[in-house]
Protein backbone atom coordinates (compact mmCIF):
# COMPACT_ATOMS: atom_id res chain seq x y z
CA UNK A 1 0.00 0.00 0.00
CA UNK A 2 1.15 3.51 -0.78
CA UNK A 3 -0.28 6.92 -0.16
CA UNK A 4 -1.52 8.65 -3.35
CA UNK A 5 -0.52 12.00 -1.83
CA UNK A 6 3.10 11.45 -0.76
CA UNK A 7 3.84 7.88 -2.01
CA UNK A 8 4.78 6.80 1.52
CA UNK A 9 4.30 3.14 2.40
CA UNK A 10 4.07 3.96 6.12
CA UNK A 11 0.30 3.41 6.26
CA UNK A 12 -1.53 2.25 9.38
CA UNK A 13 -5.01 0.79 9.71
CA UNK A 14 -7.28 2.78 12.04
CA UNK A 15 -10.63 1.11 11.35
CA UNK A 16 -12.64 -0.96 8.91
CA UNK A 17 -11.54 0.31 5.49
CA UNK A 18 -9.87 3.34 7.12
CA UNK A 19 -6.15 4.02 7.04
CA UNK A 20 -3.75 6.76 8.13
CA UNK A 21 -0.61 7.93 6.34
CA UNK A 22 2.23 8.72 8.74
CA UNK A 23 4.17 10.37 5.91
CA UNK A 24 1.76 13.25 5.26
CA UNK A 25 -0.75 12.79 8.12
CA UNK A 26 -3.92 12.26 6.08
CA UNK A 27 -6.71 9.75 6.51
CA UNK A 28 -7.63 7.39 3.70
CA UNK A 29 -11.02 5.70 3.44
CA UNK A 30 -11.63 2.81 1.03
CA UNK A 31 -15.09 2.78 -0.57
CA UNK A 32 -16.15 0.80 -3.65
CA UNK A 33 -12.60 0.39 -4.93
CA UNK A 34 -11.78 4.09 -4.59
CA UNK A 35 -9.81 5.95 -1.95
CA UNK A 36 -11.14 9.08 -0.31
CA UNK A 37 -8.50 11.31 1.28
CA UNK A 38 -9.10 13.67 4.18
CA UNK A 39 -6.93 16.02 6.17
CA UNK A 40 -7.39 15.80 9.93
CA UNK A 41 -7.85 19.31 11.34
CA UNK A 42 -6.77 20.50 14.80
CA UNK A 43 -10.32 20.14 16.16
CA UNK A 44 -10.54 16.55 14.89
CA UNK A 45 -12.78 17.32 11.93
CA UNK A 46 -11.93 16.08 8.44
CA UNK A 47 -11.46 18.17 5.30
CA UNK A 48 -12.00 16.23 2.08
CA UNK A 49 -9.05 16.35 -0.34
CA UNK A 50 -10.46 14.26 -3.21
CA UNK A 51 -10.86 17.26 -5.53
CA UNK A 52 -7.06 17.68 -5.57
CA UNK A 53 -6.54 14.32 -7.32
CA UNK A 54 -7.49 12.75 -10.62
CA UNK A 55 -9.83 9.76 -10.33
CA UNK A 56 -7.07 7.41 -11.61
CA UNK A 57 -4.84 8.47 -8.71
CA UNK A 58 -7.55 7.42 -6.23
CA UNK A 59 -7.99 3.89 -7.62
CA UNK A 60 -7.47 1.43 -4.76
CA UNK A 61 -5.72 -1.18 -6.95
CA UNK A 62 -3.28 1.38 -8.34
CA UNK A 63 -2.18 2.16 -4.77
CA UNK A 64 -1.98 -1.44 -3.54
CA UNK A 65 -5.18 -1.52 -1.46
Amino acid sequence: MKCPNCSSTNIGKIGVNQFYCWGCFIELALEDGKLSLSQVEEDGSLTLLDDLFQSSELEAKANGF
